[in-house]
């Protein structure tokens, strides 16, 4: 959408000038497949980078539009929001060495964008979804300021007809209401394009959703959101959820997400993606004018296809066909959107190298799919990668199940390999990228279990932010050694230093927010017993919609006890609690609430957002353990201060 000066439609005449240049673009594309003036001849890949902006203490960093400034290079491109950038590779011929001079510009810029980030005070991360995001990041202030986001933002909102609603269960279950399309900048990843063949579209696309489930399996690496552990994958349910049109008052039928897998195989031409998308989703968004393919193609030129290729930018196939010029030549490309950024370039590009090798080999070695495996089945198997990552049970083409690393390690990554070197790929490249891959592998490692078994062994000794910040600051070292993924230690062994300002600023960063609450009708002999099982000081009381309206503590309760009738055990905490307690929000500073606390003699602050509605707890004991920790890590560094 970055090429066009777009806006959201309001008026049934732009929409119409707008249908009727889509319906023209597919009617010249049409007439191009049946003239064969589509690219048959030549194959090309291309990669488009995306990546997390954080500042000092790993929280995401408003930084993108300053690090344009300082990068002055049209590789570089703004996101949805200004904590994430990207950049685009150059395309090139899929032979020789081409996977490593992916690599090396995919470097190259990753060390630009880092320096650029480094030289503001802060930092670039290549994960799937950053651990230290919370839903208040991702405000409308925190949007890129370009009208072609807000009116994206405005098109989805008027389609929903209300908040989007996140519920996605794993380890842990996320439920989350949210107003507006900043869901998606939660996302990052490494999108890989492969030209193919105009007149074989079909094969290869349909061979591109049958591998889509395997090769997620062994790349997977985000796990975790808003501190919480879902699927392996999460961006995938998080991206359906966050651009999702279909409100909560639609009807009982069968309506597609604007995000999707597909519904069917392609059976003999691109085109079907396309009416399929132009058929069921609705306008969004549209450009001031467009040109006539036609008269491109009266005059020699390759026409652009304006609409058409806005509208494919507002449906998000995972599998993406895109149309594209190249040297003058119109061609169709399959946008890969599935894979994760990161954990390193190598592991990029040598999940890159898979998913293309496997296309190119099974597109000799198997064919068309459509008779092999039910769609149903491929879907499936993306649903359990994204669900499981390399713990997934995959059917494959001959009816067997298989466990995804034998299905990848026994019959895939051969056919990898094979299909590498019919491409004319080196050989000596296309064997490291795959054996990064083959050792992911057999050490069954994958970004996402790195982060969770990392996480679980931090966890005994740490709370949940000191845990997601340690997450992310170590994927940074990591990824500046650039060692591929399955030779790295876990997150504990890294060194995490990081200032206290840094890391404990706002009191988001160390309240608890896995509380014990009560209603205000129920018993006080029932909190009083809530406090004796779980040795608690404060209990806050909340109605059925979570609003904070009391806080019992230890005190009231012990002085309560000693004034009441011994015989008089019905009272309810209403009875009891502060119907008036001091609270504070998520962005209060860590200081302040500190010297709030002393100054108002109290010993827990309820965090709240702006209905009142509870969402944490600091207190004393808290910022205790906490000061502990840090005098602990202040003695590692200098022995001598404990004289």
């Amino acid at each position: 959408m970055g090429d066009f000066n777009v806006t959201s439609y309001r008026d049934e005449e732009q929409l119409r000038l707008f249908s009727r240049a889509l319906l023209r673009d597919v009617q010249a594309l049409e007439h191009m497949e049946k003239q064969g003036l589509l690219e048959t001849d030549r194959q090309r890949i291309g990669a488009e980078q995306e990546m997390f902006l954080v500042d000092r203490g790993m929280r995401p960093a408003n930084l993108g539009g300053r690090m344009l400034e300082i990068l002055q290079d049209d590789h570089f491109t703004p996101e949805l929001a200004q904590f994430n950038l990207e950049f685009n590779l150059d395309p090139l011929d899929l032979r020789g060495d081409c996977f490593a001079a992916l690599e090396r510009q995919n470097l190259a810029l990753l060390h630009k964008a880092r320096a650029a980030a480094r030289q503001l005070g802060g930092d670039v991360v290549m994960v799937g979804i950053l651990p230290t995001l919370e839903p208040e990041d991702l405000s409308l202030d925190n949007m890129t300021p370009n009208p072609r986001y807000f009116a994206l933002n405005d098109a989805l909102a008027r389609l929903r007809g209300g908040p989007f609603r996140l519920r996605i269960k794993g380890i842990d279950d996320l439920q989350l209401t949210h107003d507006n399309i900043m869901l998606e900048a939660c996302n990052t990843s490494y999108q890989v394009h492969l030209q193919v063949p105009a007149d074989r579209f079909p094969k290869y696309y349909n061979l591109a959703q049958l591998v889509s489930g395997p090769v997620m399996a062994c790349a997977v690496n985000s796990p975790v959101l808003f501190s919480k552990r879902l699927w392996r994958e999460t961006r995938l349910a998080l991206f359906q959820q966050s651009v999702d049109t279909r409100g909560d008052s639609t009807p009982r039928r069968e309506l597609q997400p604007r995000v999707s897998f597909g519904t069917s195989w392609v059976k003999d031409s691109v085109l079907e993606l396309y009416r399929e998308d132009i058929g069921r989703f609705r306008t969004l968004i549209g450009a001031e004018s467009y040109e006539d393919p036609f008269e491109a193609l009266e005059s020699g030129r390759a026409p652009k296809l304006d609409a058409l290729r806005l509208h494919t930018g507002t449906v998000y196939r995972w599998n993406r066909a895109c149309y594209g010029i190249s040297d003058g030549k119109a061609h169709l490309r399959i946008e890969n959107r599935l894979l994760p950024s990161g954990p390193t370039v190598i592991d990029e590009v040598a999940n890159a190298a898979l998913w293309i090798g496997l296309m190119q080999g099974a597109a000799i070695e198997i064919g068309d799919p459509r008779e092999l495996m039910d769609f149903d089945e491929a879907k499936n198997n993306l649903l359990a990668a994204a669900r499981l990552g390399m713990d997934a049970q995959m059917l494959w083409i001959d009816g067997r199940s298989y466990p995804v690393h034998q299905l990848l390690l026994d019959h895939l990554l051969p056919i990898a390999q094979r299909g590498l070197d019919a491409s004319g790929v080196d050989e000596a490249d296309s064997h490291r990228l795959l054996d990064v891959i083959r050792d992911r592998l057999k050490k069954e490692r994958t970004g996402a279990r790195w982060m969770l078994f990392s996480a679980a062994q931090m966890r005994k000794n740490s709370s949940v932010a000191e845990t997601v910040t340690a997450l992310v600051n170590c994927t940074i070292r990591n990824q500046e050694t650039e060692t591929p993924l399955a030779d790295w230690p876990l997150a504990e062994t890294c060194d995490v230093s990081i200032s206290w300002r840094d890391q404990y600023e706002r009191v988001s960063s160390l309240m608890n927010t896995d509380l014990f609450t009560v209603r205000e009708t129920e018993l006080v002999e029932l909190a009083a017993n809530m406090m004796d099982w779980w040795h608690l000081r404060h209990i806050p009381v909340e109605d059925e919609a979570n609003h904070l309206v009391g806080l019992l503590t230890h005190r009231a309760l012990m002085r309560f006890a000693f004034h009441r009738d011994a015989g008089d055990n019905a009272l309810p905490v209403s009875d009891v609690m502060d119907r008036e307690p001091i609270c504070v929000s998520q962005d209060t500073r860590t200081l302040d609430a500190i010297a709030l606390m002393r100054r108002e003699k109290i010993s827990c602050l309820p965090v709240v957002d702006g209905d009142r509605r509870l969402v944490g707890l600091v207190t004393e004991d808290s910022l205790m353990g906490i000061a502990a920790r840090l005098l602990e890590q202040k003695l590692k560094e200098d022995p001598s201060e404990s004289r």
